[in-house]
């Protein structure tokens, strides 16, 4: 297989970027898109040129580093897959693919592809964990959980982070990251004592970062990897209004 690549090239934050355009053949159907990224990558090196910077870790869906804007949409066409996930096959032969990097204020561009997400750190350090004593491991099984209740924590804590929702929202929102953090411990017993504290610190600590306001339109859910559904963004408005009316 063959393709056209047309690549966003940006130097640093405060350089201006442009696409570029390279031709790849000989492309295996059964490479990743991450391992054809890696053979351009290698024959640009072996002809003297700067290889192109993006984002991989896991490169099994797991880690959430593979952001990639594809096509027109976070992580490419195929619904619920990361870029990792997502192989050459879904592509047809001699295709023109266009790779973006999120595009988000608060995602601000580092280098071609790699943008600095620590704005989600910073939002997860604002209270997106249990700092109580919640007892030892043997202790689990005396704290009944409703099984939906748990199968509902387990959805939501699936959110591997990536940023698909911010970058694919047209206001570039992160409701669906931060309800999904918060719904993980709302869910759970084992949560209910910082419930309040948690989702306004994590709400506020959103707003500071720069990050856009919902508007339900959508396009977050469907263009989530791992599919986290929009009705966490309903609890956490109804958890955050509760919150403020007790401050």
């Amino acid at each position: 297989m063959k393709f056209t690549l047309k690549i966003w090239r940006q130097k640093n934050t405060n350089t201006a970027g442009k696409f570029v355009d390279y031709q790849i053949s000989d492309v295996n159907s059964d490479m990743s898109f991450l391992e054809m990224m890696d053979v351009l990558n290698d024959e640009l090196v072996r002809k003297g040129e700067e290889p192109v910077v993006f984002d991989h870790d896991c490169r099994e869906g797991i880690c959430g580093m593979c952001s990639m804007y594809i096509n027109g949409r976070a992580h490419g066409p195929k619904r619920a897959t990361t870029t990792c996930q997502l192989y050459m096959r879904n592509f047809s032969d001699g295709e023109t693919i266009t790779i973006e990097p999120w595009r988000a204020s608060s995602f601000p561009v580092l280098r071609d592809l790699s943008v600095d997400r620590s704005s989600f750190d910073n939002i997860i350090q604002a209270g997106g964990f249990i700092s109580v004593n919640t007892g030892q491991a043997q202790d689990a099984n005396s704290t009944p959980v409703n099984k939906e209740d748990a199968d509902l924590s387990m959805d939501a804590a699936a959110c591997i982070g990536c940023g698909a929702c911010v970058a694919a929202c047209k206001n570039a929102s992160a409701m669906l990251f931060v309800s999904a953090k918060v719904s993980q411990f709302a869910l759970l017993p084992q949560g209910q004592s910082e419930r309040s504290e948690r989702v306004l610190a994590m709400v506020n600590t959103m707003e500071e970062e720069g990050f856009g306001s919902c508007t339900n339109t959508g396009a977050c859910e469907a263009e989530c990897p791992k599919e986290i559904s929009i009705s966490n963004i309903a609890r956490l408005n109804r958890d955050f209004l509760a919150a403020s009316i007790m401050k």
